[in-house]
This record gives structure tokens, C-alpha cells and sequence, in this order.
């Protein structure tokens, strides 16, 4: 089951930078598709993964202890969900199958997706909410929280627009559930889980590198949350030409992973002294600097290099 929610949460966004904490529901229907439901509920609070529904079972489950202390405490708040999958579960099956028709689509494996939810910044209390749809990967749809209007990025969208921005009360029940419905919603959730979720925890950092002309890859994981940055500098000025930068990735244990790679090829080595790998961790004063010396890199000639390397990949394998 954790490969299958993966594959969903994956089909939008990857993880951003932010000082924000958010609360996101992922709605995903499908058509056509052969061994998976055809209907996901994934709630994610500050990216992790919190909540999961699907039609097969059609019973909303926890994905962490302090949910489930939540539900069990609050049996009204598990009623809620679990009419807020059904509803929507009926009807995105009648919108995918509209639009199936209004595109002449007969065939295939076809994906209407809906993202909401919220971020609320905890220092100034500011708040914004979004939603927007997807079918077939694309964007879809999406809701203007200024003018309560609706946005559509694809000629398919337009019909749908404007019976969207037609239905103005429907449009002001959005606009009180982006702006105050869901941000109370994400601090009752913190306020139970921020053991888990207000954590702070410092990574592992190391250089890595494949031969001795690969560039030196900053290898941060083990960090949480995922508001963190990873940089090389020269000099203590953060360099932009010769790095190439990760994405910020989950680890099996809800912790992340992140990396860095700096080209060395037109550096000679009297002056690798010069530059240094920077972890930042948001909320974390002090910075985990790392100095760029032949004498700690981790490589794979040699008997230490290679078994180093092999429990990277481990890791990393187990994260995916």
C-alpha cells in the first residue's frame, strides 16, 4: 500500500522550501486503471502523509499513532472524513466520466485529480488556501481566492468555469474553508501531533564521490522537518555556477533526504580548501558546515569507499 499512495502523491508536486506548516488533501479517480482503486484520499500535514481512503476498503485509516489518537478522541471528526471521501467519490466518478465524453475519450487509462488545503505561517499568522484540478496530468482548474472566481488554464476547463463562477454562494462555502475552516483544522492537527510534527532533528552530512573526476555530491539525511537548504560556497559566498542541486527526498522513517554536487573540474587542488557544504535547517541557528577535503570523502575505489557507498545506496533504496 505505501508504493501505490507514493505513486499518487507523486503525480503533483515535489517538495518545496517553506516556513510554513500545511495541511493538503489529494483526491485522485480513475478510469481504466487495472490493480489500483479507482478512488484515493491521501491527507498529507506538512508533507508527511497522515491520512489514506480508498473505494476498496472505503474506511479511512491513520497513518500515524497521533491521528489515530484523534480519531478514537473525536468519533465526529472520523464521521466527517469518512462522508467527505464518500460524497467525493461519487461525484468525481460523474465528472471523469463528463469529461471522457466532452473530449471523445473511449479508451485508456484516464486521472481526474483534485488538490486543497492550506498553509499557515505559525510567526505571522498569515494564511493561504488553494485548490486546483488535474486530469491526465495536466492542470485543470483552480480557484482565484481574490476574486472567488475560477481559473482555466485549458480550453477543455471553460464550460467548467463558468458554471463554477456562476454558483457564488458554492464559491463563498470555498473561500470560508481555504481561509478559516482549514487553517483551524491544521492547528487542531498539530496540537496532537507536534511530538511528531514540531520535531526538530539535525542530519547526517557527507561528501561523496563515484571517481576521482565525479563531482563531490554534499549528502545531508536523517533531517526533519523538511524546511531545510544544502549549498556549496567558496570563500563564504554561496556558489551558483558548477552545482547541481537534489530534490528534498523522503526517507522510510518520515525523515528527509537532500544533496548537493559541485563540479571540481576547473578547480585545482590547492584550492579546495576554499569551499565548504552548508546545511541549513529552518528553525536551527547553527549550521552543519562541511569543508571540502580529500581526506573525508567518501568513495567507491578502495575497500572503506565501496562499503560506504553500498549503505548509501541502501538508504536511499529504502526510501524510494
Amino acid at each position: 500500500m505505501k508504493t501505490m499512495e507514493l505513486v499518487f502523491l507523486l503525480i503533483f508536486f515535489p517538495f518545496t522550501l517553506s516556513v510554513k506548516h500545511s495541511l493538503k488533501f489529494f483526491f485522485t479517480t480513475s478510469s481504466g486503471a487495472k490493480n489500483f482503486p479507482d478512488f484515493v484520499v491521501v491527507m498529507l500535514i506538512d508533507e508527511v502523509p497522515t491520512g489514506y481512503y480508498d473505494s476498496i476498503s472505503k474506511i479511512p485509516e491513520a497513518k500515524q499513532d497521533w491521528s489515530q489518537k484523534m480519531l478514537e478522541d473525536d468519533p465526529q471528526h472520523l464521521e466527517w472524513y469518512t462522508q467527505k471521501c464518500l460524497s467525493t467519490q461519487y461525484s468525481y466518478k460523474a465528472h471523469i466520466d463528463i469529461l471522457k465524453q466532452q473530449l471523445n475519450q473511449t479508451e485508456g487509462v484516464h486521472i481526474f485529480q483534485r488538490m486543497d488545503g492550506c498553509e499557515w505561517d505559525d510567526e505571522t499568522g498569515k494564511v493561504n488556501g488553494f485548490i486546483q484540478f488535474g486530469y491526465d496530468g495536466e492542470d485543470f482548474l483552480a480557484f482565484d481566492l481574490k476574486t472567488l472566481t475560477w481559473i482555466a488554464p485549458k480550453p477543455q476547463a471553460i464550460i467548467t468555469k463558468h458554471k463554477r463562477d456562476r454558483d457564488r454562494a458554492h464559491n463563498e462555502r470555498w473561500n470560508y474553508y481555504l481561509t478559516q475552516g482549514c487553517p483551524e483544522l491544521l492547528k487542531t492537527y498539530l496540537d496532537y501531533g507536534k511530538s511528531s510534527l514540531l520535531r526538530t532533528e539535525l542530519p547526517s552530512v557527507s561528501l561523496l564521490q563515484k571517481t576521482p573526476s565525479s563531482p563531490v555530491s554534499c549528502h545531508a539525511t536523517g533531517f526533519y522537518p523538511q524546511r531545510a537548504m544544502i549549498f556549496w560556497r567558496k570563500d563564504g559566498e554561496e556558489l551558483h555556477e558548477d552545482v547541481e542541486h537534489g530534490e528534498i527526498l523522503p526517507n522510510h522513517d518520515g525523515s528527509f533526504q537532500m544533496s548537493v554536487d559541485l563540479n571540481l573540474s576547473s578547480v585545482t587542488p590547492e584550492d579546495w580548501r576554499r569551499y565548504e557544504c552548508v546545511f541549513k535547517l529552518y528553525g536551527v541557528k547553527d549550521d552543519i558546515v562541511n569543508k571540502l577535503d580529500k581526506a573525508v570523502i567518501r568513495t567507491n575505489w578502495g575497500k572503506t569507499g565501496i562499503l560506504n557507498l553500498q549503505l548509501l545506496f541502501l538508504k536511499t533504496s529504502l526510501a524510494q
